[in-house]
C-alpha cells in the first residue's frame, strides 16, 4: 500500500494542525504572556503573540494577511489538483495546508498567531511555523525533480 494523493494530504494537514494546536494549549494554559520558561540555553518557551505573518511583518493588517493567505492556499491547492500524482506532492502539500490551517484557527480564535518556540536571535514561532518552513523546502525540492526512481 503506496500513501499518496489528496487523502495522504489531508491526513497529514490534520495531524500538523492537531499537534500544532494541542502545543499551543499547553503553552497558553501554563505559561503566562510573554514569560520565558528556559528549556536548554539559547531555547526558551515563550507564550507571544503575533498579528502579522512571518517574524510580525504586517502585524495589524488583518485583510491584507488574510487576502495573502487566501491567495497562496488557492494556489496551493490548485497546483496539487493538477499534479497529485507527482510522488511525495502530498507531504509539503499537507505541511502547508496544516500549517495555515493551525496559524488560521488562532487567528480565528483569539485574533493573532501564539508563538513560543523561542531561540536567541530568533523571533519566536511555533509548531505550524515550522511545519510551513519545512513544508516549503519539500515543495520546491518534489517540485525540482524530488525522488528519483532507480533505473533497473
Amino acid at each position: 500500500m503506496t500513501v499518496s494523493g489528496p487523502a495522504a494530504a489531508v491526513a497529514t494537514a490534520g495531524l500538523v494542525v492537531a499537534v500544532d494546536q494541542v502545543t499551543k494549549q499547553l503553552v497558553v494554559t501554563n505559561i503566562a504572556q510573554a514569560e520565558q520558561v528556559s528549556v536548554i540555553p539559547g531555547l526558551d518557551l515563550t507564550y507571544t503573540r503575533n498579528t502579522g505573518v512571518a517574524f510580525g511583518a504586517l502585524a495589524g493588517g488583518g485583510l491584507i494577511v488574510a487576502l495573502l493567505i487566501g491567495l497562496s492556499l488557492a494556489l496551493l491547492i490548485g497546483y496539487f489538483a493538477a499534479n497529485k500524482d507527482k510522488p511525495l506532492l502530498w507531504l509539503p502539500v499537507g505541511m502547508l495546508l496544516g500549517g495555515a490551517l493551525g496559524n488560521l484557527a488562532d487567528r480565528a480564535r483569539v485574533g493573532a498567531v501564539v508563538d513560543f518556540i523561542d531561540p536567541v536571535a530568533w523571533p519566536a514561532f511555533n509548531i505550524a511555523d515550522s511545519c510551513i518552513v519545512v513544508g516549503v523546502f519539500l515543495l520546491l525540492w518534489v517540485v525540482e525533480g524530488g525522488p528519483r526512481r532507480r533505473s533497473a
